[in-house]
C-alpha cells in the first residue's frame, strides 16, 4: 500500500473522527479496507449510545462483518487515528484483520506498544501488523484541542 493510500484512508478516519467531536464524544474514527474499499466505518459514541464498548474500532468491525457476513475479517486493515486500547485490540486480534494503522499514540491506554502490546502478543493465536504514525499530529491535535475544552 502506497504512502498515499494510507493518507486518504487516514483523512476518512479524521473525519470521522470529526463526526464523533459533533456529538462531544472523544474524537476517534476508525475505517476497515478490504480490497482498497472501505467495508466498515464507526466513530465513538460512547456517550450517545451510552455504551462502553462502542468505540469507533468495534462500531467499523461490526459495520464490516455485517459487510462480508463474517465475524473473521481476514484480509482487512483498520485505519484509526488513536492507538487502539486493550479492549479494542483484543476485538482486532479476535477478528484477524492484517493490519492496524494508526494515528496517535495512547501513552495511558494504547494496546499497541504504548502500554501495552496485545496487537502483536505472540502468546496470541494471531498477531496483527502495525504502522503508527499515518496522520499522528491531526490525531494528535483533535484529541488535545477537545481534552482541553473538557477541562474549562
Amino acid at each position: 500500500m502506497t504512502e498515499a493510500m494510507h493518507a486518504l484512508w487516514m483523512d476518512e478516519a479524521l473525519a470521522l473522527a470529526r463526526k464523533a467531536l459533533d456529538h462531544e464524544e472523544v474524537p476517534v474514527g476508525a475505517v476497515v479496507v478490504k480490497d482498497g474499499v472501505v467495508i466498515g466505518r464507526g466513530f465513538n459514541t460512547v456517550i450517545l449510545d451510552q455504551d462502553p464498548t462502542a468505540h469507533a474500532e468495534i462500531k467499523a468491525l461490526r459495520a464490516a462483518a455485517q459487510h462480508v457476513g463474517n465475524y473473521r475479517l481476514p484480509g482487512c486493515d483498520l485505519y484509526v487515528t488513536l492507538e487502539p486500547c486493550p479492549m479494542c485490540a483484543g476485538a482486532l486480534v479476535n477478528a484477524r484483520l492484517r493490519t492496524i494503522i494508526f494515528g496517535a499514540r495512547d501513552p495511558k491506554a494504547g494496546a499497541g506498544g504504548s502500554l501495552f502490546q496485545v496487537l502483536k502478543n505472540p502468546l496470541l493465536n494471531h498477531q496483527c501488523d502495525i504502522l503508527e504514525g499515518i496522520g499522528a499530529e491531526q490525531s494528535a491535535q483533535m484529541l488535545k484541542d477537545f481534552f482541553k475544552a473538557r477541562r474549562r
